[in-house]
């Protein structure tokens, strides 16, 4: 009592000796405690949380400095014990005061708590509610763990800061992704924790993708952790077979790490519907069950999805050009051979016309109709699809572990992947550990709420419930090569002819360096435009020769590809390169038409008007003239004048064909992009004298520029409708 009786008298004296009014210093106390009211160690809901308004101080207070000289006079005539206690109680409410400034200063949202980083590393990966902090905010993820995609990978961020997270997962670097985070918000980091840049201070955490292996350089990286990244056009449809270093590259997270030395005795775990558990090395899958081949194409649902970005909408997800599609051949078990060893007893299907079924012969069989098959990866990605699928005969789902002749690449799912031909790729797990047969979807992310499509009109926040996952992919089609001109004549096409290093020298605005000459005259039909040439014109019988690919899923063949010179108003139909027979060695394996269909075309370009020159133009250039610097030179909407618009649409042999515009099939997400592919190209022209080859008098044509989905995009064009839809990087899932 003695003691506490002498600090009171002390303290007293102090703030009479430094003139500071009594009620202040208690009102400063007061706001201090409410504001750290949240620190008593329990942690309120957004619902309960305390309020903390800024304080707002009566009158300035003079700089801590002043506290700490005031004890000097009592010192001198007050006694050292009572002194050394007014010192110890002034250097805490200097602390003090200083501590209701920084308050002072917090302009951040009042209605908010705030909480002291001690505090929210109790919330780590082992609590019931998990937080994590991002800039100078604390979210509770409690309900997100279970939707975020990769499940557990979150937690590793729990009690401490996701950005280190993101600024290897670059992935998550969208807006999207920060506004599903702001949903739970629910207070902010305590002034006291932030540095002078307002953040707290920066920790270091592994990098998971250290291991990941490496890849092919001419691969376009949309996101480099995790890898997703598709082939430059030029490479993509090459061959009929994807090279495997090429194959398109789609992953959530990081490549698991499995050794070679061990891959034999890598597990895979089946549980069927009453709970028994049966597993399989993959020494046992290769040498208990026969062998398939099956050659199939991938395809994420994403592919294509900045052609409708550019002419529908923001879209949520990365940027896909044309690529995010391979083919190969495939070789593993099939699936319906283990689930029957396995020990799956299933209904034999009913007639079409019955309404009722049966009663089960042995209560242990399951509806094939009502099951689905629930995949699993190392890295936990999980997937599902219909168990009829997987059991039909003909629906030629493996459990692969070669690719196109070879082991399975580690990013295309070393040691062993499930393949569903015919279906979106994200069925397709790689690194398969677990198969479960449930009476229910996979209750994954990617199953859940993601890879899934809605109407035009639902927005940003779709009921995800309502909606069917994407399991078979519709019919689509792509330009992925253009040449016009002297690049044809010359044999530049890399499907014309072979290879002649002199002529790709004479004519270097061409993409290909192959050769054969071609007789555009010998062609049966001029399609497009037929206007006669004039002096404002191009040339009408330019040639333009153009490849692609077509697919359709669920084993549909492509019938017809249709192929439009000048923008839709008139169509001729392309070549179908028939792959699978062309090489007797090397034929399709599958019992439907899992493959692309690749597509050549070659026809003359519409008459397309140049440039009218203004009267400076006019004196500075005759009309015989043409080079690339007086084209240049032209004002942006007298270049669009010489240019025109390749158009291509596939048809299957169910007779679906791909809508016109991707505005009728516009989603946030982006998903399922498969409205007409249209390309413009700009052809150029160059002045060669009189030793030229060309029947134009000398002037030569030439590809130019090309624009369009997996082409150059122009600035204009693109910038103008990235700002009308908000779309920033293009950067997301």
């Amino acid at each position: 009592m003695a003691t506490r009786a002498t600090r009171n008298l002390s303290t007293t004296l102090l703030r009479q000796l430094s003139r500071r009014d009594v009620t202040e210093l208690t009102m400063c106390r007061q706001c201090r405690l409410r504001s750290r009211g949240v620190h008593t160690g329990t942690h309120p809901s957004p619902k309960d949380a305390p309020r903390a308004p800024p304080v707002k101080l009566s009158k300035p207070h003079r700089p801590a400095v002043q506290a700490r000289a005031a004890p000097f006079g009592l010192l001198v005539g007050g006694g050292l014990v009572a002194s050394a206690l007014a010192y110890s109680q002034s250097v805490d409410e200097g602390a003090r005061i200083e501590e209701v400034a920084a308050v002072a200063k917090d302009e951040r949202d009042p209605s908010l708590p705030r909480f002291r980083l001690s505090d929210i590393r109790k919330h780590g990966a082992s609590s019931g509610e998990p937080w994590v902090t991002y800039e100078d905010k604390v979210y509770n993820i409690t309900d997100w763990v279970a939707a975020h995609p990769g499940g557990d990978v979150i937690l590793r961020a729990a009690g401490a800061s996701i950005e280190p997270y993101w600024n290897i997962f670059t992935i998550h670097k969208a807006p999207h992704v920060r506004e599903i985070l702001q949903q739970y918000l629910i207070g902010f980091i305590d002034v006291e924790d932030l540095g002078p840049d307002g953040r707290p201070a920066t920790e270091t955490i592994e990098d998971p993708f250290v291991s990941d292996p490496v890849r092919d350089p001419r691969l376009i990286t949309h996101t480099a952790k995790p890898r997703n990244a598709e082939p430059p056009n030029e490479e993509l449809d090459r061959a009929f077979h994807t090279p495997n270093g090429l194959f398109y590259v789609r992953h959530h997270m990081w490549v698991p790490v499995v050794e070679e030395t061990k891959a034999e005795q890598h597990t895979l775990s089946i549980e069927l519907p009453d709970g028994e558990t049966k597993q399989y090395t993959l020494e046992d899958l290769k040498s208990k069950f026969p062998v398939h081949k099956v050659t199939a194409v991938l395809q994420c649902s994403g592919n294509r999805r900045n052609d409708m970005t550019r002419h529908a909408g923001k879209t949520n997800g990365l940027q896909w050009g044309v690529g995010a599609i391979s083919n190969a051949e495939w070789e593993g078990v099939r699936l319906s051979d283990i689930l029957a060893d396995a020990g799956l007893k299933v209904l034999q299907p009913t007639s079409p016309t019955r309404k009722d079924r049966s009663p089960p012969q042995d209560e242990d069989q399951v509806d094939a109709n009502a099951m689905h098959v629930q995949f699993t990866g190392l890295e936990a990605y999980g997937a599902s699809i219909p168990l009829a699928k997987a059991l039909d005969p003909r629906g030629d789902v493996l459990l692969a572990f070669g690719m196109n002749g070879e082991a399975l690449p580690r990013d295309h799912g070393f040691p062993l992947r499930a393949v569903v031909p015919g279906h979106v790729a994200a069925r397709s797990v790689k690194w398969l550990s677990k198969i479960v047969i449930s009476d229910e979807e996979s209750t994954s992310q990617w199953q859940r709420r993601d890879y899934k499509a809605f109407g035009p009109n639902e927005g940003a926040n779709p009921d995800w419930d309502r909606a069917k996952s994407i399991q078979e992919m519709p019919v689509t089609s792509a330009i992925t090569g253009v040449w016009v001109g002297d690049c044809v004549r010359r044999g530049r096409v890399p499907w014309m002819g072979n290879n002649n290093t002199q002529n790709q020298a004479q004519s270097p605005k061409c993409s290909s360096s192959t050769t054969r000459t071609v007789d555009i005259a010998a062609l049966p039909k001029k399609i497009g435009i037929t206007s006669s040439p004039t002096s404002s014109t191009t040339p009408a019988n330019e040639p333009v020769a153009a490849q692609g690919y077509a697919y359709s899923g669920g084993g549909r063949a492509i019938s017809r590809v249709d192929v439009s010179l000048d923008g839709g108003q008139t169509w001729d139909q392309a070549e179908l390169v028939n792959d699978c027979t062309a090489d007797p060695n090397n034929p399709c394996h599958g019992n439907k038409a899992w493959a692309w269909t690749r597509w050549r075309y070659v026809g003359a370009l519409p008459a397309l008007a140049l440039p009218t020159p203004d009267a400076a133009e006019k004196k500075e250039e005759s009309s015989e003239e043409c080079d690339d610097q007086k084209v240049r030179r032209r004002k942006h909407h007298h270049q669009q004048q010489r240019c025109t618009t390749l158009v291509v649409k596939a048809t299957d042999d169910a007779y679906n064909t791909q809508p016109e515009s991707h505005r009728g099939i516009y989603n946030v997400r982006g998903n399922l992009a498969t409205a007409w592919h249209r390309v413009r190209i700009c052809p150029r022209c160059t002045t060669t004298g009189g030793g030229s080859s060309s029947s134009n008098g000398g002037v030569t044509w030439s590809t130019g520029e090309t624009y369009g989905c997996g082409f150059r995009k122009e600035a204009d064009e693109v910038g103008e409708g990235m700002r009308k839809s908000g779309v920033g990087s293009g950067e997301g899932k």
